[in-house]
């Protein structure tokens, strides 16, 4: 398919270190303002746990992936690109492409809890309204849940952090619904729905 296939000017070691050098930059560089042609698919892939794969072998220097997700961009037909002023090349992501390794409660100065994630690229993200946390559940009921980092960015919360996040977790009445899940930076985030109450038994 053309996600095995890497361009000769772009797919090779030095395409590699070209767009590592264009990820440099300090902050952020701003992806979403660039607009330059699409080259063709670099044998790229962020594998569901994370791992960044080039042409099949993992991509072990932790520098270079955290590079790369700055430079990563969501297109609007949902897939994945690697973007530099002069060129964009469409990867592979599995699932979302980053992992949310730990989080951290914290109090802000109002003193409501904010939840600050942690990615596996290095992002700190806190889950707000610009943030949002949701819970995807595959056929069998398996939960998949995720935080948005940046510009359709995605991170997936893996099972340790999710576990001790449904440790802090509570039961709140939202509307007709009782609801388990947590509240950060003073919007709340159902993790799932326990049941329907009545009006005139909401509490």
């Amino acid at each position: 398919s053309g996600l095995n296939m890497a361009a000769s000017a772009g797919g090779g070691e030095e395409g590699l270190q070209r767009l590592a050098l264009g990820a440099r930059d300090r902050p952020l560089p701003p992806v979403e303002t660039w607009n330059p042609p699409l080259l063709g698919c670099m044998d790229l892939r962020i594998a569901r746990n994370g791992v960044w794969y080039h042409r099949g072998g993992a991509i072990r220097r932790a520098s270079l992936t955290r590079l790369f997700s700055r430079i990563l961009r969501r297109e609007p037909d949902g897939s994945y690109c690697l973007v530099t002023p002069v060129e964009r090349w469409q990867i592979e992501v599995e699932d979302a492409p980053f992992i949310a390794v730990d989080f951290e409660p914290r109090s802000e100065q109002d003193g409501e809890a904010a939840f600050t994630f942690e990615t596996n690229v290095g992002d700190l993200v806190v889950a707000d309204g610009a943030h949002p946390f949701r819970v995807a559940f595959d056929a069998s009921g398996t939960p998949s849940p995720y935080i948005l980092v940046r510009r359709g960015l995605e991170a997936r919360v893996d099972r340790k952090t999710f576990l001790r996040l449904v440790e802090r977790c509570y039961h709140e009445t939202v509307g007709n619904e009782r609801q388990f899940g947590f509240r950060s930076a003073g919007v709340w985030f159902p993790l799932a729905i326990s049941e329907t109450v009545e009006a005139d038994s909401r509490t």
